[in-house]
């Protein structure tokens, strides 16, 4: 991302330093990113959200985001960071990570097939957003 914004690499000690933080210091509601690097630039990231338990119990992690420079991609990269977060939730006790992708994307539901990811057909992704979110909030 610093990349993307022009902006100096970041120093991989650090950002590990600050992942490891936010992963273990912070409130498991609070948003977090895991960091990949390659050559000491960063070169992929996760971004998950920790959510308490519901009806089994179990809190579960939340994948939001998992994106790789192309230019790495098929590098082990984006397993690695599943690994990572896989490790964290075993150790923390988190039962479970959910994620979606696009219906479209066959490169990343191959890689997600292929890491032992289950469909589920038993939910529906919905999103409020636009004019049904200004809707909502005037009903309030």
């Amino acid at each position: 991302m610093a990349v993307h914004y022009r902006q100096p690499p970041l120093d991989a000690d650090r950002a590990l330093s600050a992942a490891q933080k936010w992963l273990g210091q912070e409130s498991p509601a609070y948003p977090h990113f895991a960091l990949a690097f390659a050559e000491g630039e960063v070169c992929g990231l996760a971004s998950v959200a920790i959510a308490h338990p519901g009806i089994d119990l179990e809190r579960l992690l939340f994948l939001k985001d998992l994106f790789v420079r192309e230019n790495i991609r098929s590098a082990g990269v984006g397993r690695a960071l599943i690994g990572f977060l896989a490790g964290h939730c075993l150790r923390e006790g988190i039962g479970r990570i959910d994620l979606t992708t696009e219906d479209w994307n066959e490169g990343a539901l191959r890689f997600y097939d292929g890491l032992g990811a289950e469909r589920h057909g038993q939910k529906v992704f919905l999103r409020l957003s636009g004019e049904a979110l200004k809707a909502i909030a005037a009903r309030s």
